[in-house]
């Protein structure tokens, strides 16, 4: 048998690096199923549960290795299945390949069985490239530009492979010919700086400025020494979006922590008290945490010209990559002698984290979520990575965990779509089989497709080197987040049909599948429970069965949001007095750090 085309795809991408694939099969692709038979143990197929998880998995795998994530689906229900887990890669800039089968060419126009128009459908989450390749010696040039638009651009690419096409012979070199393609791999030399001018002018700005505040996003990630010297030349502070988390340490007095709803009461001051604004590879969306408009003159520095002046009216722009920019700024910088700026940040910070342990510590009935998050920090080993799912369980990842240096971690930042922590753990295992990996999730996104996600953790984790990737389940019986929105936002009391989950037995349902599984109620329990996590010899479902009723404070409550929540309490909220209760608590700890 020769080459087919569907060996010719895999072939091709096993030339631009890739080695492993996630999807889901179906008849659609089965002219690339048999593809992986021949090419063998050289190109991984990942199976997941659900097309949905395999996208998740391939955008984890861009966020953990930085290489480019490719998953496949069948035509259909199965590429239609895909595009959740692509908006997560296309909303926090990853890139992504997408390889779809489709309905042979013949039947494309005949209403046929599982016919869909593809080439629409992907057209918004993979807008900078979504081509169908009709001919074989179309298939090198439509791989090898959606492999590099993908790594270029940061984006989302899609490959739509007819089921008719993939079996037919392959044409590896298209004829030298009007109307042909010739494309090649090669390699991309690329080093990012603006001009000394600009470098300069930047420079300027930040010298002049007093109270200098910086924001450090996704794209400063790989640039944590730089940004650690900037803010001590400048005394400045650090304030991490949410993906940015894992940026720089913690533990740095001078860090002071996430941003926005999720955030903290220094990063709020922080922002608050600037008279100059340095955002490095951040599109922080919330323009209510940034400083007000005229407080501050602004800098900032990112690899898309199009996310510069978006957030915050800055005063000058900067195309770079964020370390080589940091990099070349340093310089050109005057360490500021007065430090008083820097020991009020220093102070917030401190005061912060003692109020965060009163928080924490409370006792409650069922388990403080908080503590289950606050036991977890200083026992996570250093090279750990942790994943956390979108809901009130983001709360305490973004605020209680302190992460060091040599960790990583990720949520779904710019879709912040429920369902991601799982497939993410699954991915971070897959790329670094070595290191611990947690996932944080609340039994709502468990629930969704977490619980699917776990029966791949139970085929596979034989497979890896170090056993232990630990799930935390918060048990708490409520789509918690949604129900805190209802309260804040909406002034309306928790709606049960909405918001009340059905019990299901997390721990045990591990325990079946041959894992481990652990289930505690009691605050005592806790630190007890992530040592015997931390130290399995398999993987683990920790089930935490948690308080509803404690609130994920803002950093800073408007008299709108305070009106709201009165209000839904006092429209008989079920869980008003003891929901009253929680709060006093978070207050008075507030008050006592």
């Amino acid at each position: 048998m020769g080459k087919t085309v569907g060996d010719q795809i895999l072939e091709r991408l096993h030339a631009w690096g890739v080695r492993r694939v996630f999807g889901y099969p179906g008849d659609g692709i089965n002219g690339l199923m048999g593809a992986f038979e021949r090419i063998g143990p050289g190109m991984q197929f990942v199976q997941s549960r659900h097309e949905e998880l395999a996208a998740f998995m391939a955008c984890a795998h861009a966020k953990f290795t930085g290489e480019v994530g490719v998953c496949m689906a069948t035509s259909g229900p199965g590429a239609i299945h895909l595009l959740n887990g692509l908006y997560d890669a296309k909303a926090d800039h990853q890139p992504v390949v997408a390889i779809v089968g489709q309905q042979a060419r013949t039947a494309l126009g005949g209403d046929y069985q599982q016919e869909v128009d593809l080439a629409a459908l992907f057209k918004d989450v993979a807008h900078e490239f979504v081509q169908m390749a009709t001919v074989p010696g179309q298939v090198r040039h439509l791989v090898d530009r959606a492999m590099r638009i993908a790594r270029d651009q940061r984006t989302v690419t899609c490959v739509i492979v007819p089921t008719d096409l993939q079996e037919e012979d392959a044409v590896e070199e298209p004829p030298r010919e009007h109307g042909t393609v010739h494309t090649g791999i090669g390699v991309t030399g690329e080093r990012s700086v603006p001009d000394a001018a600009a470098l300069q002018a930047a420079a300027d700005i930040l010298n002049s400025g007093q109270r200098i505040a910086i924001l450090a996003g996704a794209g400063a990630l790989h640039a944590g020494d730089e940004l650690v010297e900037i803010a001590n030349c400048l005394g400045a502070g650090i304030a991490k979006a949410l993906l940015g988390k894992a940026a720089v340490p913690d533990d740095l007095p001078f860090v002071t922590g996430s941003i926005g709803l999720l955030g903290t009461q220094p990063s709020w001051d922080l922002m608050e008290g600037c008279d100059t604004l340095l955002m490095v590879g951040s599109s922080f969306p919330y323009s209510e945490f940034l400083p007000k408009e005229g407080q501050a003159r602004g800098v900032q520095i990112d690899l898309d010209n199009r996310r510069l002046g978006l957030r915050y009216p800055m005063e000058l722009n900067l195309v770079g990559d964020s370390k080589l920019t940091l990099q070349a700024l340093l310089p050109l910088l005057q360490p500021k002698n007065d430090r008083a700026w820097r020991q009020q940040i220093e102070d917030g910070v401190r005061r912060w984290w003692k109020v965060l342990e009163e928080r924490a510590m409370a006792d409650t009935r069922p388990i403080n979520p908080q503590r289950v998050f606050w036991e977890l920090s200083p026992r996570l080993p250093d090279d750990s990575i942790v994943v956390c799912d979108s809901g009130s369980t983001a709360a305490w990842y973004a605020r209680d965990l302190k992460f060091r240096r040599g960790m990583m971690g990720s949520v779904s930042g710019g879709l912040a779509s429920m369902g991601c922590a799982l497939p993410y753990a699954l991915s971070a295992k897959l790329a670094h089989p070595r290191r611990t990996v947690v996932a944080l999730v609340g039994d709502g996104a468990m629930q969704m497709i977490g619980l699917n996600a776990l029966i791949t953790v139970a085929a596979r984790w034989k497979q890896w080197e170090d056993p232990r990737l630990i799930v935390l389940v918060l048990n708490n019986g409520d789509l918690n987040m949604v129900t805190w929105e209802q309260r804040g936002t909406s002034g309306m009391p928790r709606f049960d049909d909405s918001q009340l989950l059905p019990a299901f037995p997390y721990a045990d349902y591990a325990k079946m599948l041959g894992l481990r599984g652990i289930r505690i109620d009691r605050p005592d329990q806790v630190g007890i429970a992530w040592e015997e996590a931390l130290s399995s010899d398999r993987p683990v479902v920790l089930e935490a069965v948690t308080d509803p009723n404690v609130l994920p404070i803002p950093p800073h409550v408007t008299s709108k949001q305070a009106k709201s929540y009165l209000s839904a309490l006092w429209k008989r909220d079920p869980e008003a007095i003891a929901t009253l209760r929680a709060t006093a608590r978070e207050w008075w700890a507030s008050v006592r750090g």
